[in-house]
């Protein structure tokens, strides 16, 4: 199955691809893993308030592997697999964070199969070209199990903030964001019911006295990045639809 992704949006290795993530977020004063735990934590609370406990776990466009390692951990999973189409930074993942319980699987050898309880995204949609996203969407859609959960983590079009931050990483820069509307409907359209849209990150360090306010702004547009969670039904939709055509 091609990969959703071009491995050539991502034509670096890992040092060269987390200095280039590091340049940009340092200008919130943070380093790239705080986002991934704080990213983890939000996750994972949901899901406790939700009454979810995903043990089967997609990471899809898992990077070099950081964040996959931090997700497992923060959610208690038994497995989780990452994907991804840079065979580079999937080497630097097998590396540093394969386990038992974790491996890591190049984009272009990946079949979707349905077992998934949860997969999760950050920052993938917007390397994935506008007329591609949907596709994108139902391989994630076949990946999940019926009633299966997706936290799909986006930069916020709305934040200057995040704009900065990505005109200052060299493989974001050309990137088209996604407007948290646009990837609802292509959600609903993919046969995803979306469950809820959040938006985090609003203060920086320097100001970060201020974050015991942002629980209560999740609703407002101001954070620097959305997670948009949605959910595979548990039947009607899951054997017509796109991701049927893309497994036949």
């Amino acid at each position: 199955m091609p990969a959703p992704v071009h491995e050539s949006a991502f034509a670096c290795g890992e040092s060269e691809y987390d200095h280039a993530l590091g340049q940009g977020l340092s200008v919130s004063g943070e380093s790239r893993e705080f986002f991934a735990r704080r990213r983890a934590e939000v996750l994972a609370a949901l899901l406790q308030q939700l009454g979810e406990r995903p043990r089967h776990v997609l990471d899809f466009g898992c990077g070099s592997g950081g964040s996959s390692s931090i997700l497992r951990e923060a959610l208690a999973a038994e497995q989780l697999v990452g994907v991804d189409p840079s065979e580079r930074l999937l080497e630097a993942a097998r590396s540093r964070y394969a386990a038992p319980g974790i491996r890591f699987v190049s984009a272009s050898d990946w079949r979707p199969d349905g077992s998934f309880d949860l997969a999760f995204t950050n920052g993938v949609f917007h390397h994935v070209p506008p007329g591609e996203r949907s596709r994108a969407l139902s391989l994630v859609f076949a990946a999940l199990r019926p009633g299966g959960l997706f936290a799909l983590w986006e930069n916020n079009p709305w934040s200057p903030a995040a704009r900065y931050v990505m005109s200052r990483i060299p493989f974001d820069r050309g990137a088209v964001m996604v407007w948290p509307h646009q990837i609802r409907r292509l959600l609903a359209e993919a046969g995803f019911a979306v469950v809820s849209t959040e938006y985090h990150f609003v203060f920086p360090r320097a100001l970060r006295i201020l974050r015991r306010l942002e629980p209560t702004m999740r609703r407002l547009v101001l954070g620097a990045q959305y997670q948009v969670l949605a959910r595979r039904p548990e039947a009607g939709l899951a054997s017509t639809g796109p991701a049927k055509a893309l497994l036949a």
